[in-house]
């Protein structure tokens, strides 16, 4: 398959809107079908030669039969997407438009790097391998979730149906970290960020009930205004910081590459351990969400007109917990930091923080090689991942559970994720589907 046919397939699966709701009646599930059968016409190997279950509706799972079956693999990535208006983008959304020229070529979309990009280069190289006539030494399963932006309902019967068949993979390999340069003090070249655990995503909504009335004699505290300062105050009152065993892995290899000042405080991290903390709460938003639970309000609702005051007012609550914290001890916080019993605490959804994969091992070091032979002189170091990703479903199946995807990511680009602008380099991504085949061709 060549390079302009792999872009091809690529910009025609980023310009069908599979935008996955919480929802789910407000789903436009005819984009989800269009999508299947794109896979299908788009990569006829790999849908002919794996066998391939849907589960939980949309979600895919294949089968790459191996010569051995005594362990396996998971590649891991969804195409399911956020939301996105064309009000504040360059190019609209859904029009992977291209730009630029050779290594400054650009796709434009959302998707491209939350999750198509990958999802794509996965395929890309497993139907090169399957045209090369390549078997795989173990089975190699690729799972393709539908909703993982929202309920992660398909990546959860992938893992039930594994589960059922006794099916542990030796490894798991997901989206999440990235090759990354300027996200660590002190490091001047390109580091591969893999996470070995991530955050608990949960979801929890401030609830304010009371009577409404007239707009024009309202109370000295409405239901908006005591919602506002509940909101006030827990932003004003940040989670305790700590660094977990993850982090303290990721400064000793950091410590061996890092210059300056932050390279003296990596290779002492244990004992400049307090200075190293309140550096990185300060560095970048990046570094400090590493470092505590975070609660971002995300949505607000209240009223139903202009001329009348709210009986309910809510704020939902993208909380993402600590590894080393859990759900009870962050909602305990959000209680106690608000200071309003009139204020109800719901928990909308709960998501523990996953387990600590290990930085070491056969899994760990095949995919720290893979890495440094697709991308030489890249630091290759542990993290924990700030954002979900469906892979911790399948915590329960595999203790070597890695969030990684191949591709350079520049601190603007990394911001557009879940926002405006989304996009990412050709080069980078081409380089990806390398570093997919080689990875499948050492499994």
């Amino acid at each position: 398959m060549t390079t302009g046919t792999a872009l091809a397939n690529l910009r025609e699966l980023i310009r069908i809107p599979t935008v996955s709701r919480l929802d789910t009646a407000q789903t436009r599930w005819q984009h989800f079908d269009d999508f299947i059968a794109a896979l299908a016409r788009l990569y006829p190997l790999v849908h002919s030669r794996l066998e391939l279950t849907v589960v939980g509706g949309y979600t895919l799972l294949f089968r790459w039969p191996g010569r051995l079956t005594h362990q396996s693999a998971v590649l891991m990535a969804h195409y399911d997407v956020v939301a996105a208006e064309d009000s504040g983008w360059d190019h609209p959304p859904f029009a992977a438009d291209l730009t630029g020229h050779g290594a400054g070529e650009i796709i434009w979309g959302r998707g491209t790097l939350d999750d198509k990009g990958a999802l794509v280069a996965i395929l890309e190289a497993v139907e090169r391998q399957l045209a090369a006539g390549m078997t795989p030494e173990h089975d190699v399963y690729l799972s393709v979730g539908h909703d993982e932006e929202t309920l992660g309902s398909g990546a959860a019967a992938v893992v039930a149906l594994l589960g059922s068949r006794g099916i542990r993979p030796a490894m798991v390999l997901d989206e999440g970290g990235a090759i990354v340069t300027g996200a660590f003090p002190g490091m001047t070249g390109p580091v591969a960020a893999v996470g070995v655990s991530e955050k608990g995503a949960s979801i929890v909504r401030l609830v304010v009930s009371q009577s409404g009335g007239h707009a024009s004699t309202p109370p000295e505290l409405t239901a908006t205004t005591r919602l506002a300062r509940a909101i006030v105050r827990l932003g004003a009152a940040p989670f305790p910081a700590g660094f977990n065993p993850a982090m303290m892995q990721m400064f000793a290899v950091l410590g061996g590459h890092a210059l300056g000042i932050f390279g003296v405080a990596f290779r002492h991290a244990r004992i400049v351990r307090p200075l190293l903390l309140a550096a990185f709460t300060r560095v970048s938003n990046e570094t400090a969400a590493m470092t505590r639970t975070t609660a971002a309000v995300t949505m607000l609702d209240a009223g139903l007109a202009a001329n009348a005051l709210a009986e309910r007012a809510t704020a939902t609550i993208s909380l993402r917990v600590a590894v080393g914290s859990n759900v009870a001890t962050a909602v305990n916080h959000i209680r106690r930091v608000i200071r309003d019993d009139e204020v109800a605490i719901e928990i909308v959804d709960a998501s523990e923080p996953s387990p600590i994969s290990p930085a070491t091992g056969a899994a760990w070091n095949l995919l720290a090689e893979t890495i440094e032979r697709s991308h030489p002189g890249t630091v290759v170091t542990p993290y924990v991942q700030t954002g979900a990703t469906d892979s911790r479903r399948f915590t329960e199946l595999s203790e070597h559970v890695y969030r990684f995807t191949p591709f350079e990511m520049s601190r603007d680009e990394r911001n557009t994720l879940h926002a405006v602008n989304e996009r990412m380099h050709v080069a980078t991504w081409l380089r990806g589907i390398e570093f997919y085949a080689d990875l499948i061709a050492a499994l």
